[in-house]
């Protein structure tokens, strides 16, 4: 197990401590546990003895310290994983409409880059300096983790344990899996993004001590260590990924306010791809309208953004089914060995497009992709110098189309497609046997989710290919050949 040190201490809360920017000094992990699953030590014990707790529970916590009535209550819900505690939820407390406000939490208790550094200027120069706002939030809670029950964050804070980063349905980000449950991710473009990610967190984590020099009038108080010299890096990026899940991205309000980890908010709150209603700073407060119905209850969901599923499992655990936003992006780019690279250059970049050019390819919206790729990919087949001129003297995406080469360039794009569905561990029908077992791995179940959404699509792109290669006029002509076809992947 972990055994994390404690954190310094802000001993009242922000809005009346009469020096709001302290900002302490060295770290340790705040929520999240290890990837075996192993929570902070002194966790389960805190946690589990409510008759030793002098805070009550999160919600009560919050009403004492300046939350309003609102029109929820906090629920419980079994861990997908029986080693772990029951996660808590936001729920309704009474029947509410379209429209209802359903809380409203005082600035006073809501975690932004302000009110942890005490200045803005501070704060943008930190953040437009190699750090990003989640690194600062992450090292600020560590600090506060370490002061256990002396910090004013204490109850929020045994809360994000509790959750370890896991909403309703989810589980710990791929960020924190081993190299094994990361095989499960095989074929999938995600797994690259997560270790580009993981690359991007190590960064940060070098960059820590930056906070520390460029804010030093800050740390006075707090007689600790530099950042990289107390903490591990793998704490910092439990502490990282847990942040990640929890934050929300307010929107119009100054660059320091922007990012705010609210109680309340997630992971407690369930996000949703077909939801519109949004936390929203207002008049001092970060408040929930609802959009629609909700009895009593029941859960309270917010929309998570226009986010596709392999950004929702990296930054929440979760993949979402109903996600109108789910793509897949396919690169394609002009061969720059072409002779008339710089002319079909030019010719891409008069119709919108570019060298390398990425097209998304959403859900349900395959046929159209493929439609857009095509003009594209037509230039790869023209190579007679007379034929460029015609489509640099043409209006518009236009090269001369023969059945012959209608056929290369479908060809090429089924084959790319077929490439890509090769490179998965599995097939659509193993997924859905995976699926079908309620006793799959949860790692295991939410990957299998995302590389079967990510097949329907690949498998609907090949589908409108091969009808379009049928409706050509004869199938029996030889493909063109194409020295200098676009690349794809």
């Amino acid at each position: 197990k972990f055994n994390f040190p404690s954190l310094p201490h802000l001993s009242r809360p922000f809005f009346k401590n009469p020096n709001p920017r302290i900002f302490p000094r060295k770290i340790n992990i705040l929520f999240l546990a290890s990837a075996s699953g192993t929570v902070v030590a002194s966790s389960i014990k805190e946690l589990g003895s409510k008759k030793d707790d002098e805070f009550g529970d999160l919600k009560s916590w919050m009403h004492r310290n300046g939350l309003p009535r609102c029109k929820v209550v906090l629920n419980e819900s079994t861990s997908h994983d029986e080693k772990h505690m029951p996660v808590h939820y936001v729920a309704a407390s009474e029947d509410l409409r379209a429209g209802d406000v359903a809380f409203s939490v005082p600035n006073s208790l809501v975690v932004t880059l302000e009110r942890v550094l005490g200045n803005e200027t501070v704060a943008e120069l930190l953040t437009t300096n190699k750090l990003s706002e989640l690194a600062c939030l992450a090292l600020y809670l560590m600090y506060e983790k370490k002061q256990g029950k002396k910090s004013f964050w204490y109850p929020y804070i045994r809360e994000l344990d509790r959750q370890r980063g896991r909403g309703q349905l989810a589980v710990e980000s791929p960020l924190l899996w081993s190299e094994e449950e990361l095989a499960y991710l095989t074929g999938s473009p995600t797994k690259a993004e997560v270790l580009e990610r993981a690359e991007g967190i190590k960064r940060e984590y070098n960059e820590l001590d930056t906070v520390w020099f460029m804010a030093g009038s800050l740390f006075q108080q707090y007689p600790y260590d530099i950042p990289t010299e107390a903490f591990p890096f793998e704490i910092f990026k439990q502490a990282f990924v847990a942040v990640q899940s929890c934050v929300v991205h307010l929107q119009k309000v100054p660059l320091a306010q922007r990012f705010a980890l609210v109680p309340l908010g997630p992971p407690l709150l369930a996000y949703r791809s077909n939801c519109k209603a949004m936390l929203s700073a207002v008049n001092g407060a970060v408040e929930l309208v609802v959009d629609r119905a909700c009895k009593a209850g029941e859960p309270i969901v917010v929309w998570c953004g226009p986010q596709p599923n392999s950004k929702l499992l990296i930054n929440y655990g979760f993949v979402d089914d109903d996600n109108s936003y789910d793509r897949l992006v396919v690169e394609a780019a002009l061969n720059t060995e072409d002779p008339q690279y710089q002319d079909k250059r030019l010719v891409v970049q008069r119709n919108g497009k570019l060298s390398v050019q990425v097209f998304h390819v959403y859900a349900g919206k395959e046929k159209e992709a493929v439609s857009d790729m095509l003009p594209y990919l037509r230039l790869g087949y023209v190579s007679d110098p007379s034929e460029m001129q015609s489509v640099l003297s043409s209006q518009g995406p236009v090269c001369p189309v023969s059945p012959c080469m209608e056929r290369a360039v479908l060809d090429q794009l089924a084959d790319y497609f077929n490439r890509r569905l090769a490179g998965y561990l599995t097939t659509l029908n193993e997924d859905e046997s995976l699926l079908s077992d309620p006793n799959l791995n949860p790692r295991r179940r939410v990957a299998t989710e995302l590389v079967r959404l990510e097949k329907k699509i690949l498998h609907a792109c090949l589908q409108a290919t091969t009808e379009l290669i049928d409706e050509l006029p004869d199938h029996t002509v030889s493909p063109c050949p194409a020295p200098y076809a676009l690349l794809l992947k």
